[in-house]
């Protein structure tokens, strides 16, 4: 290792993975606006947050969560040109508000990450007794 390299790293630094509960809520967030497929949700994360990724495994983890607590459901689409069938996910209607909930949690996340903020913790997470600021910082690492 060289210093340039350190240099490089923090002038054009390694895209970020999301974990699965970022997933989450980021395909939440999607699904909250329309229908779609794992590759368009990959895609559509590099495209609108480029130095975020989000890897097939974690994807498909998160998809999976979501069908097991019965917030999605998924179905399958004939594409005209493409062989076989696309499997599509559509959020189930009873979890619209959970959802944006949750999808609020992945924006205020991206706006805390642009402001140097850590930890987004949500009002619905804390007992009643001990409400007070939603966002909190975490010490730095």
């Amino acid at each position: 290792m060289k210093f340039e390299d350190i240099y490089q790293f923090f002038e054009a630094p390694p895209p970020v993975y999301l974990n699965k509960e970022l997933a989450v809520c980021y395909v939440l967030s999607v699904l909250t606006r329309y229908d779609s497929y794992g590759t368009d949700l990959i895609h559509a994360i590099e495209r609108d947050y480029p130095s975020y990724r989000l890897s097939d495994t974690v994807l498909y983890s998160a998809l999976k969560f979501l069908e097991n607590q019965t917030a999605i459901v998924g179905y399958w689409e004939k594409v005209e040109g493409r062989g076989r069938p696309r499997r599509m996910y559509r959020l189930r209607p009873d979890w619209q508000m959970k959802a944006r909930e949750l999808a609020d949690l992945w924006q205020r996340y991206m706006v805390g990450q642009k402001h140097g903020q850590q930890k987004i913790v949500s009002s619905a997470a804390i007992p009643q007794s001990q409400h007070r600021s939603v966002a909190a910082e975490m010490p730095s690492r």
